[in-house]
């Protein structure tokens, strides 16, 4: 085959659908999700006007940011990546995104997504979102995830900023009740993501990840994850007892943050080998429900009240 045929070859081979899709994995599609719907509730729930087309915007910096944070994690982690049955078919370590390509494409997103947040809304959403993408990257990834079984405490903290940037890209501020959202996320990651390392924990320990089972244990790593649910259900009222929303949220948290915490009993009290597994898939599954869950009835409780108060009036 000729050079010129080659270069053509590699042209068609980029623009290919499998090739776009390895670059949208390198985003972490699961994981943006649940970012971009976390900073929408932010955006919906906060005070004041926004237009359709500028919270559109704003939503999608998020999104992108989320994604450039997970491309560079990608990047740096493509070695313990490989050595982990869960991550190893990802592009990267797979070979079918260059490492170069993965850190590059992960660093104009940063860019871009930074610099979108600031045109469309304001300096202080684009800040937090700048704040999130460098805490993920600099003290999470490199800072943190190798050297301490407390990665994921403090790691957490990066996960747990879009509900304050949509929040401020409304507001051009921070509020008690989006720190409150931040906190919110804040303790729910840790029992979230050792409900995953205790199943995984012979990936972890295989790559050198220092993840709190490997490190301390199985039974340690539960009594941990029963103190952060406890620890949700009052947190998970403060958007009520500020008076954010009423009490439809506030049922609804408690009912789900209960229930969170019975699934965090029934990992204490599961078996620490094996045969235990059961219940902290159980309770990893549950956790995204959990979520998802206690974040839509922010804005459905803001519904519920303006059409309760709309027929107070007309009554």
């Amino acid at each position: 085959m000729s050079d010129t045929a080659q270069t053509l070859r590699g042209s068609f081979d980029v623009a290919s659908p499998a090739r776009v899709r390895d670059y949208l994995d390198l985003l972490k599609p699961r994981v943006m999700s649940l970012v971009v719907f976390s900073g929408l509730i932010g955006l919906v729930i906060a005070p004041g006007a926004i237009h359709p087309f500028t919270a559109s915007v704003a939503v999608l910096a998020i999104a992108l940011g989320s994604g450039a944070a997970g491309c560079i994690n990608m990047w740096y982690e493509r070695d313990i990546d490989a050595l982990m049955s869960r991550t190893r078919r990802r592009p990267v370590p797979a070979g079918r995104v260059a490492p170069d390509d993965a850190l590059g494409f992960g660093v104009l997103l940063s860019i871009f997504s930074v610099a979108l947040m600031a045109l469309a809304t304001n300096l202080v959403a684009a800040g937090l979102l700048a704040a999130a993408i460098l805490f993920y990257v600099f003290v999470y990834t490199i800072g943190l995830k190798r050297r301490t079984p407390h990665n994921i405490v403090i790691g957490g903290a990066a996960g747990a900023f879009p509900p304050m940037i949509g929040w401020a890209a409304v507001t051009g501020d921070v509020s008690a009740i989006s720190v409150a959202l931040f906190g919110l996320i804040f303790l729910w990651t840790p029992p979230h993501f050792w409900a995953l390392a205790l199943y995984r924990s012979d990936d972890y320990r295989r790559a050198g990840v220092p993840m709190l089972p490997v490190v301390a244990g199985a039974r340690e790593t539960k009594r941990q994850m029963l103190v952060y649910t406890l620890l949700l259900l009052p947190v998970s009222l403060v958007p009520t007892l500020m008076g954010a929303v009423g009490w439809l949220y506030g049922t609804i948290a408690i009912l789900v943050t209960v229930r969170f915490i019975g699934h965090a009993v029934a990992v204490l009290r599961a078996p620490d080998d094996e045969a235990g597994h059961g219940a902290a898939r159980r309770m990893f599954r549950f956790s995204l429900l959990y979520l998802a869950v206690i974040f839509a009835a922010l804005p459905l409780d803001q519904v519920v009240s303006r059409v309760a108060a709309t027929w107070n009036l007309a009554g």
